[in-house]
């Protein structure tokens, strides 16, 4: 089914054909081309009616004309019709619309038709190569990885349901030095990471930690283990066979562990998609040549570099992006350069989007602007940093255990499903929820309220974690979200044999017309948050539906015998229709929806 046109946009048409119209009948009129915008009536929601227009004040003032004169010739020019039922020239030339009771029920209807609720996809689609949910190889998540993979997990979410092909990239730190000491001391210990098939993600992490700490004690009070670890390091960046399969076998470790917490976290994380560090190591030579040959990069101190006029430490000197170090060895910037050529070259891409904490946005600048004058970026290629705040403790400090340790993730997640767990099974007798559904249930709303919570908050803030609150079935949480989506499907239900119906003749009370207008915002809503990469306007939209549905409810009385069987009809119709939206819009940002609740 082709796309439903809001009413904003049909008003924002019936206006600017008005304006038009307006404008050939006065001595306003100028024949001459006009710019872009030049008849926009600058439409928007008001407070006052359902839209203000406020373009029309803007342009006389252009034509010098009055303004209230223009605006009292756009309504006449509009004339009656079965879209606005009222339209006033308020102030200097403003005007207030009101649509109607009927045009918002038929648009409403066109989008219960759509399986996707009447939601357009993109017109010129691109392709977006997303890089998120970025852990380390060999080490444990902690909640600094948490909002990388949330927010990142959304906007794939978001952008595929736009219509954009999404290519997502896992870039895991998968080499290093560090690794010299990891895979010596397992050739001195075989059995260290020994366990049978199946092994958990618990179990693999346990491993690892276990054999991470032994090394690293042994590498800090054995100099000949220490040399042996640093020869290790130049056999593994050699490619020495017996070196590389250790080294890969911490990566498949780490996999199963890694695994496990994504899918703790209801995310999809497929095996192509993770490519880390070391599968852009054969490119760093050529992207250094490329850099140095084409005079982007300079040599300065035995490094290769390349400097910027804007960029400079606290002692006013230039600060560097160093590709390649004075001692022969690569840093992040060649690998990063490297992806870039990787991901435009090679998957065709068209928008490169780094979900990655707003700490390293110099280092992003940086990078960016190197790929740039390299040509790898420009007009047909564009890269953007979703930047992100830190999670904060409920004190406002970074968060912490007790002991001043990073919080491990699978700590958190665990907490905030026994938390949500109780919630559900204070209810569990008023709903009949089985022992299955109390499991299930706890795990949805736990993992939910996680997401939620970062995800409501602008990606640039840090924010507070706060499990008390993130739980709650009051408040802007996911819970309350859920719940009322729960509620709806109490609601069809109990209507029995009732049909969901759309009445169009019906006169809709104020309620009903809030609820239906915003319903009516969805597609724009997700248009505005594919393009500007804020899955936390999406988070707003569903807490003010869900808050427009909690007013409906309570003044509006849906399965009253007392009511004619049109008005149940319509008021089901409409309560399904939110359902669906919630339902939609939630799935978008990787949370489930129970049916009971």
């Amino acid at each position: 089914m082709a796309s439903v046109p809001s009413l904003a946009s049909t008003v924002q048409q019936r206006l600017a054909d008005a304006l038009a119209a307006a404008l050939r009948k006065t001595e306003l009129a100028d024949p001459s081309p006009r710019p872009s915008g030049w008849g926009d009536p600058m439409l928007r929601r008001s407070d006052r009616a359902d839209f203000q227009a406020n373009g029309i004040l803007a342009l006389a003032k252009r034509l010098k004309g009055n303004p209230r004169e223009l605006a009292t010739k756009v309504v006449e020019a509009i004339g009656a019709n079965d879209v606005l039922r009222d339209i006033e020239v308020s102030g200097p030339g403003f005007l207030n619309i009101t649509v109607t009771d009927k045009a918002i029920t038929e648009t409403l209807a066109a989008r219960a038709a759509d399986a996707r609720l009447g939601v357009p996809t993109a017109a010129e689609p691109g392709t977006t190569v997303i890089d998120y949910a970025q852990p380390n190889v060999a080490k444990e998540m902690h909640v600094g990885h948490l909002r990388s993979a949330v927010i990142g997990d959304a906007m794939v979410r978001i952008l595929e349901f736009s219509g954009e092909r999404v290519v997502r990239r896992h870039h895991i730190g998968d080499w290093g030095t560090q690794f010299g000491m990891l895979i010596q001391y397992l050739i001195e210990h075989p059995h260290e990471l020994d366990h049978k098939d199946g092994a958990s993600g618990e179990e693999a992490m346990s491993n690892l930690n276990r054999l991470y700490k032994a090394a690293r004690a042994l590498f800090d009070s054995d100099e000949e283990f220490k040399a042996r670890s640093r020869d290790r390091v130049v056999a593994l960046q050699s490619g020495d066979e017996e070196t590389l399969a250790l080294w890969q076998k911490f990566v498949d470790e780490s996999k199963i562990y890694f695994y496990s917490v994504f899918d703790k976290l209801d995310m999809e994380i497929r095996d192509p998609d993770v490519v880390g560090e070391s599968g852009y190591n054969d490119m760093l030579d050529e992207t250094c040549r490329i850099l140095e040959e084409s005079g982007v990069a300079v040599r300065s101190e035995g490094a290769l570099c390349v400097f910027f006029d804007d960029v400079k430490g606290p002692d006013g000197n230039p600060v560097p992006l160093i590709v390649r170090k004075s001692n022969g060895g690569y840093g992040y910037a060649a690998t990063d350069l490297s992806a870039i050529r990787d991901r435009v070259q090679n998957l065709d891409a068209s928008t490169l989007l780094y979900v990655v904490d707003a700490r390293q946005s110099l280092h992003f600048k940086m990078v960016f602007e190197t790929a740039r004058r390299a040509g790898w970026l420009g007009d047909k290629v564009k890269a953007v940093q979703l930047a992100f705040g830190t999670v904060l403790g409920k004190d406002g400090k970074p968060f912490k255990t007790r002991e001043g340790e990073t919080v491990r993730l699978v700590d958190l997640l665990d907490e905030a499903i026994d938390r949500a767990t109780a919630v559900v099974a204070e209810k569990r007798e008023k709903v009949g929820l089985t022992d299955q559904e109390v499991a299930d249930n706890g795990r949805y709303v736990g993992i939910g309220a996680v997401k939620y919570a970062d995800l409501s908050t602008s990606a640039v803030r840090d924010y507070k974690f706060d499990l008390d609150q993130m739980v709650s079935l009051n408040g802007d949480t996911s819970v309350y979200l859920q719940y009322a989506y729960a509620r709806i499907q109490s609601i069809k239900r109990n209507a029995g044999d009732r049909r969901l119906v759309a009445h169009p003749e019906l006169e809709l009370a104020p309620a009903e017309r809030a609820l239906g207008l915003h319903l009516d915002q969805f597609g724009e809503v997700l248009a505005e948050v594919a393009s500007a990469y804020e899955p936390h306007k999406l988070a707003a939209y569903l807490y003010q539906l869900a808050s427009h549905l909690t007013t409906f409810y309570d003044q509006c009385q849906v399965l009253s015998d007392d009511n004619p069987a049109e008005l149940v009809e319509n008021r089901l119709f409409l309560v399904d229709l939110t359902g669906r939206t919630l339902h939609q819009g939630m799935a978008l940002l990787g949370i489930r929806t129970p049916e009971r609740l």
